[in-house]
């Protein structure tokens, strides 16, 4: 049967060595392209080219959230070895005939020390390099990484605390081929870089901040330890469970940061409303489904925004929404809240993000966080915000953080004139076209996406099988192959 469908954050450095066809694409219609034809009824039908690598991201349900009796919700699994022990065995039998060159695992029972011991023991025989991080204040549950050695060698081994409302963690490797690819000066191993991570669930609309914060603070910790390290442009791989579906902020700001979905390319599945629900992973306590569980990729060629503009522009999408409940339609009048001058101050602005526990609360934006959103949206730096910025929007800046809001106006309750969109495309153009300009041009080796799979292979349909008892999230799998591209010398 089937149903239908402002944290700090800790770093932790590890380099114990005991933790034991090509071509490029220039966007998403490239990699549909490329994937077209590309259908197989499994993974392991592909060819095991040698220079392909393959991932598989799943979240195995810890055992101690695992409920067992629907008439009593207190009893976990995790109360019967026998119950957990064959389950966890069927899991590992899974991965293992699968043999994914990396296994990204979430809720990992790292509180189990016999657990702990059957995952290390098979899959170390089985020839993998284990990374495991538990979450902060003994959690019990965390991540586990595994990396094949025979195809692949950790270079760096970093450990990310949000040390959050969630306590979540996240794990950054630094990972070489061991069989090197071709290009132009010679044979070159191939470098990238993968995080494994776990989101935290949005048991309210009010911890989706929460969870795009963890995302940005994430790229943020990618981007430094290029730049630290000064590491040559390279793909980006974000494996993990983020507890967000297609629609949501943190997939429209990962889209923005230039990451594509495995899956959906492989399965020629666009960013629409129609497509966000032709897939699942996930069955969460609730009964709901949903598409949670990805496999992010980042190419060296992709234009990205620059970060911190990509967030404050998700930033702001969630502002929008939570004044949309706030204040039917009248949100400037929302915003300048008691100032008689028809205009947003610092303190009035401050206020109605109090109001809308955007600030204010534990999990809410630091001062600095609320100081880069106001900047942005104080176009002339003049202290205040009048509604003429917000209807036209007369310097690049604002265009790129707030154009969805010219797009979608209702919320200011303004049309934004024509004439105006369209000097906000040229000036974008001119800015675009003198940066590529400027950008000195080198080779890369990137990834094109092969294939990629869900199991049960069901849940591809949007349905959940009934009998599916190994988690409560389908293990999603994904093949890439190298591909020469040409790429920026220099990365956002």
């Amino acid at each position: 049967m089937v149903v239908a469908a402002g944290a700090k954050f800790n770093l932790r450095r590890d380099n114990s060595s005991s933790h034991n066809g090509i071509n490029g694409y220039s966007g998403d219609a490239e990699l549909s392209r490329i994937s077209r034809g590309c259908c197989f009824t499994s993974v392991t039908e592909v060819d095991r080219d040698p220079s392909c690598v393959s991932f598989t991201t799943f979240n195995i349900l810890a055992p101690i959230y695992k409920r067992t009796d629907p008439q009593n919700q207190g009893i976990r699994e995790s109360n019967c070895r026998s119950l957990w022990l064959s389950r966890n065995e069927r899991i590992l039998d899974c991965l293992l005939s699968e043999s994914s060159s990396i296994m990204c695992l979430q809720e990992f029972w790292v509180g189990n020390e016999e657990l702990v011991h059957m995952y290390e023991e098979r899959l170390g025989d089985a020839g993998y390099n284990l990374f495991k991080l538990g979450r902060t204040n003994n959690r019990g549950d965390g991540l586990l990484t595994a990396i094949h050695k025979e195809f692949l060698r950790v270079l760096d081994y970093r450990e990310l605390l949000f040390n959050d409302c969630g306590d979540r963690v996240a794990q950054l490797l630094h990972v070489q081929s061991v069989s090197p690819s071709q290009n132009q000066k010679g044979s070159v191993p191939q470098e990238f870089l993968i995080v494994n991570t776990h989101l935290l669930f949005p048991h309210d609309s009010s911890l989706c901040l929460v969870r795009l914060n963890q995302v940005y603070q994430i790229l943020q910790y990618v981007e430094l330890y290029q730049r630290e390290n000064r590491l040559k442009p390279m793909p980006i791989i974000l494996c993990g469970d983020w507890n967000g579906s297609k629609r949501g902020h943190v997939y429209k700001f990962l889209r923005s940061q230039g990451f594509v979905s495995s899956y959906d390319i492989a399965n020629q599945y666009s960013d629409s409303y129609a497509d966000a629900h032709k897939w699942v992973s996930h069955r969460n306590h609730r009964g709901n489904i949903c598409g949670v569980d990805f496999i992010w990729l980042c190419n060296p060629n992709q234009a990205r925004k620059p970060l911190k503009t990509s967030w404050a522009e998700a930033v702001f999408s969630i502002l929008k929404f939570q004044l949309r409940k706030a204040s039917e339609n009248d949100a400037f009048a929302f915003l300048k809240g008691d100032n008689y001058a028809d205009s947003v101050t610092y303190f009035s602005f401050s206020e109605a993000l109090r109001q809308v526990k955007l600030i204010g609360v534990p999990y809410g934006l630091c001062f600095q966080q609320l100081q880069d959103l106001w900047n942005h949206a104080d176009v002339d730096g003049n202290g205040v915000i009048d509604f003429e910025e917000f209807k036209t929007f007369q310097k690049v800046p604002i265009y790129i953080v707030m154009i969805d809001f010219a797009l979608q106006q209702k919320i200011w309750n303004s049309a934004c004139p024509d004439h105006v969109l369209e000097d906000v495309k040229g000036c974008m153009e001119d800015v675009n076209t003198e940066l590529e300009q400027q950008q000195q041009q080198q080779e890369a080796i990137g990834f094109m996406i092969k294939n990629a799979m869900l199991y049960p292979r069901e849940v591809e349909k949007g349905l959940w099988p009934e009998d599916y008892s190994l988690s409560d999230h389908a293990r999603l799998t994904a093949v890439f192959s190298p591909a020469r591209m040409r790429c920026s010398a220099t990365q956002n």
